[in-house]
């Protein structure tokens, strides 16, 4: 599934963070829109020209973040995105944290081919206490004719625990059984920090079937051991000036972190 939509074996999906949107508590009202138009523009260049295989656009900078969104927050991504992909050479997707049916409708309006949520569990986070509601969502994305639109399941919420644990390979196989996950994301415990190595490898004996999805912490220097495991990566702060995740891209990073990605590739082909 993720060749055909991306167009390579172990895709590179890098993140496109957004400044803080209108409505947000650090949002920088005198630059406005244009302001984080051109950041986002700036960071889409600095990306392709480095060779990643596909973007995600997301909201990351709407700290603290909410389970239910503004209405502003999808229709300035919306604005913002249908700028900036006009001529895009890549497949991209959208994240919008953390509210799958703004993200779902992000997509359609935009033309994204995939999703990233949290769809599926109940937690205890940071941002109180957090009720998904998987089959709303699915059934949302059919009323509004956006089933081509793939769901990207983050199985292990950043920034969150599940109030009633189960072992990460249960949660696998359930929400690909019950809640047709398209792929699953296996996270660490916050943005920029690593997943566990042993759980990625886990939920791939789990869903072998399904792709599997390192998304937070993937670097230099542990990509090779995570696309031995993983079937793509997802990588934000490494690409970022300094590794911080609130600068801009760094094209060098990105291109250092491709040639390895392409090197990794043809290790893993022979």
């Amino acid at each position: 599934m993720l060749k055909e939509l991306i167009g390579v074996e172990k895709p590179v999906i890098a993140m496109a963070h957004f400044p803080p949107l209108p409505g947000s508590p650090l949002h920088d009202v005198s630059g406005g829109i244009t302001k984080i138009y051109d950041s986002i523009a700036r960071d889409v260049e600095s990306l392709i020209s480095g060779g990643v295989d596909a973007i995600l656009f997301g909201n990351e900078g709407d700290r603290p973040y909410q389970i239910k969104v503004d209405p502003v927050v999808p229709a300035t991504m919306a604005a913002v995105i249908a700028r900036v992909t006009q001529d895009l050479p890549v497949a991209f997707g959208v994240d919008v944290l953390w509210d799958p049916i703004a993200a779902i409708a992000l997509a359609k309006a935009t033309g994204a081919k995939f999703v990233r949520e949290v769809f599926t569990n109940v937690y205890a986070s940071d941002m109180g206490l957090w009720d998904t509601a998987c089959g709303t969502v699915a059934r949302y994305r059919k009323q509004i004719g956006a089933d081509n639109v793939r769901l990207f399941f983050n199985i292990n919420a950043e920034f969150a625990v599940p109030i009633a644990e189960r072992p990460l390979a249960v949660v696998a196989r359930s929400v690909v059984f019950s809640s047709l996950a398209d792929a699953v994301c296996v996270s660490g415990p916050i943005t920029g920090e690593p997943m566990n190595i042993n759980d990625l490898a886990i939920v791939k004996k789990a869903v072998p079937d399904v792709p599997v999805i390192a998304n937070t912490g993937v670097n230099i220097s542990n990509v090779s051991e995570v696309l031995k495991v993983a079937d793509a990566a997802i990588v934000g702060t490494s690409l970022k000036y300094d590794g911080i995740t609130w600068n801009p891209v760094d094209p060098e990073r990105v291109r250092r972190f491709m040639d390895e990605v392409r090197g990794i590739r043809e290790r893993l082909k022979s």
